[in-house]
This record gives C-alpha cells, sequence and structure tokens, in this order.
C-alpha cells in the first residue's frame, strides 16, 4: 500500500514582495503553522536586516526555524530538509496545516522534490569555467550559454543567459559525465516528490518592488541595523562568516570597516536587493510546478477556498 505524501502550502517569491504577510494569513484562514524557508532568517543574531517578522506580525501564528543557529554553525539544504520535515512532522501531527515561506529557491526544491544525488562534480573543471567568466567580458556568458544550448537545448531554454552559477554547473556535469544535465534531473525526477505541493510564487513588477524595498531598506536602518551588526562584530564574530555575507549585511559590515560611507549605504543595499530579486525570479522561473500569482491574485478568496478543498482531499 502506498503512503500518501503529505500535502503542504508553499508561499515563495522574491525579496519584499509580500510572502510573509500573506502566509501568516493563510495560517489564520487554514489553520495552519509556517515553516521558514530564509537562509538568513535562520540564524539567531540576523533579525532587522533579515527583515525577520516580529511576534507583533505573526499574531500568534507559530513560526518554526526562525533564529535557530548560531552566525557560526554550518548549513546547507540537507539540513534543511532533515529541520524542516521535523517542523511539517510536528504541524501535521497537531492536525494543522504546514506552511513554508520563504525565498531561498535551493531550500524550497530540496524539501519538495529532493536533492537529487549521484550528479557528477569536479572541483577543477568547475573553477576552469569560473575563472574562463572572470577573464571574459560581457558576451563570455552569453557564449557559455550557447554552448549550454549545443548540449543541452532543454536545460538552456529554462535558464537566464546571465546567470554564471546554473551555466556553468551544466557545462561542468556535461563535460565531466557526458550527459546533459536535464537528463540527470529527469532521473531524478522519476522518483517522485517528497510533498504533494501547492506551491505560490508572487510576481510583482519590478518599478513596483523597487517602490516597496527602497522605503524597507530606510527602514531597518533607523531601526538599527547598523548597530545591530556592529554588537555582532563586538561580540567577535568574523566579518567574513557566510551570514554576514548576505544582502544587505555585506554592505552594512562594507560600511562599519570603513569601506562604504554612510551617505552611499542606503543606496547600495536598494542596488544590492533589487538585483538580488532579479536572481531569484530567475530561480523561481525555472521551477515546474510553481504556480505565478500577484499579491492581489493570491488573496482572492475563491484561491484560498479551492485552497482548503484540496488540503482535506
Amino acid at each position: 500500500m502506498t503512503v500518501p505524501r503529505p500535502r503542504i502550502v508553499v508561499v515563495s517569491g522574491a525579496t519584499a514582495t509580500g510572502k510573509t504577510a500573506l502566509a501568516v494569513d493563510l495560517a489564520r484562514a487554514l489553520d495552519g503553522e509556517l515553516v521558514g524557508a530564509d537562509s538568513v532568517q535562520l540564524y539567531d543574531r540576523l533579525l532587522i536586516g533579515s527583515a525577520r517578522p516580529t511576534e507583533e506580525e505573526l499574531s500568534g501564528v507559530p513560526h518554526h526555524l526562525l533564529g535557530a543557529l548560531d552566525l557560526r554553525a554550518p548549513y546547507d539544504a540537507a539540513k534543511f530538509i532533515d529541520d524542516a520535515d521535523r517542523a511539517i512532522a510536528g504541524i501535521t501531527s497537531r492536525g494543522k496545516t504546514a506552511i513554508v515561506v520563504g525565498g531561498t529557491g535551493l531550500y524550497l526544491r530540496a524539501l519538495v522534490k529532493g536533492l537529487a544525488t549521484g550528479i557528477p562534480a569536479d572541483a577543477g573543471v568547475r573553477a576552469e569555467l569560473h575563472a574562463r567568466i572572470a577573464a571574459g567580458d560581457a558576451e563570455t556568458l552569453r557564449e557559455m550559454h550557447r554552448e549550454v544550448a549545443a548540449v543541452d537545448p532543454e536545460y538552456a531554454a529554462r535558464i537566464h543567459v546571465t546567470d554564471p552559477v546554473r551555466i556553468v554547473r551544466a557545462l561542468e556535469v556535461f563535460a565531466v559525465s557526458g550527459l546533459p544535465l536535464s537528463e540527470h534531473h529527469r532521473r531524478h525526477a522519476a522518483l517522485g516528490p517528497r510533498y504533494e505541493a501547492s506551491w505560490w510564487c508572487l510576481e510583482i513588477e519590478r518599478d513596483a518592488l523597487r517602490a516597496r524595498v527602497v522605503p524597507r531598506t530606510r527602514e531597518m536602518l533607523a531601526r538599527g541595523w547598523v548597530d545591530e551588526v556592529r554588537g555582532i562584530l563586538a561580540d567577535g564574530y568574523e566579518h567574513d562568516l557566510k551570514p554576514l555575507r548576505s544582502v544587505g549585511y555585506a554592505e552594512v559590515v562594507a560600511h562599519l570597516r570603513g569601506e562604504l560611507p554612510a551617505r552611499a549605504l542606503s543606496t547600495e543595499i536598494e542596488r544590492a536587493t533589487m538585483s538580488f530579486a532579479k536572481r531569484q525570479r530567475t530561480w523561481f522561473r525555472g521551477e515546474e510546478g510553481v504556480e505565478w500569482l500577484t499579491l492581489a491574485a493570491a488573496r482572492e478568496r475563491s484561491r484560498w477556498d479551492a485552497l482548503s478543498e484540496w488540503l482535506k482531499r
């Protein structure tokens, strides 16, 4: 007898699109609890710059995997799967709906679809490909994307022509195995997903997103973002820890180290945030089974009713 996979709701999207507020309201409507899928909000000292939801914003809705890690703790997608699985199991055992919310695409893919194992890798080949990008010009990545298209047109059609991580990975895998990365993914997909997920991704126009990012950044700085990071560094944490190299935190660290003047700090954070949001959108565009919604569409009562019925089936 086949054991049915748990059904979960996933709310994803780029930074500052309103994911958490939507997920909180969904949790109230669906008798749910939240599971965070944000690689920065996981850390215990990163409150302001990670936009970690406050108790007031959560309004009593339980939110798992927030502030669970020390800044020096190693973490990856495999560990996230373990932690999220435990949280989801606890939520479902209480008869509640698990709503996974966040913008870390790799974590979400790994949780829902599993981590593909056995795909070959070669650090030397990867380093050579990255060196080629570093030594090239604006056309280099496009040329490499064309090389991906020649050996793996299916995967090339799903990735952006200026996505260095995915382009390098595709060329690396083909160079090592002689098989397209899409074929490796196809073999992994045949194993089936780990969860049945109603996966929503919030879509917002770039200008509208910028109109949210700019005031949010300035509000975070006014709330004491710089002092938050100053306190972390004063407690002996290294400035180049992975969490402190995340978007926004990297700029605040640079400011405190005298590498970025105060007058330019907000502008640089806003620029980095918009660039990050673009990468997030590119990532989610490459995911199958994702339903793209405007925030208004995601809040339609008929859609919530349909989601409730799907969860009950």
